[in-house]
């Protein structure tokens, strides 16, 4: 093959993984006030939570904090599908068509002890 047959597959190879992590990963700096005072069923906003997922997880230890620690980061959990050992935040739009996302924290003792995100 020749350098530019090869370098125009490794430039559309580029080209076809971008389109495809398009909003799959996202760069919004978590942000704790922004989490708990977003409204998201506005409009600016649908995807907020979502796109500041990468950095929680990153930026935060969440395994083995209190769920004071959890409240005080995250604000209170939705209301409906949160028990004392669970809570739900929804991470609104998922940037997948109409799927929505939910981070789920599970504790056991008050200290978390596993979270997972959903999707759909």
């Amino acid at each position: 093959m020749k350098k530019p047959a090869i370098l125009i597959i490794i430039l559309l190879s580029v080209i076809i993984c971008g389109i495809g992590l398009r909003g799959k990963i996202s760069g919004k700096k978590f942000d704790s006030h922004k989490w708990k005072t977003t409204k998201l069923e506005n409009e600016n906003d649908l995807s907020l939570r979502w796109d500041m997922m990468n950095s929680l997880r990153s930026d935060y230890k969440l395994v083995g904090m209190s769920k004071n620690e959890i409240i005080k980061l995250l604000g209170k959990p939705d209301s409906s599908f949160s028990t004392p050992k669970t809570f739900r935040y929804f991470l609104g739009y998922a940037h997948s068509g109409i799927d929505t996302g939910s981070l789920i924290i599970e504790f056991k003792n008050e200290s978390v002890v596993n979270y997972l995100v959903t999707k759909g």
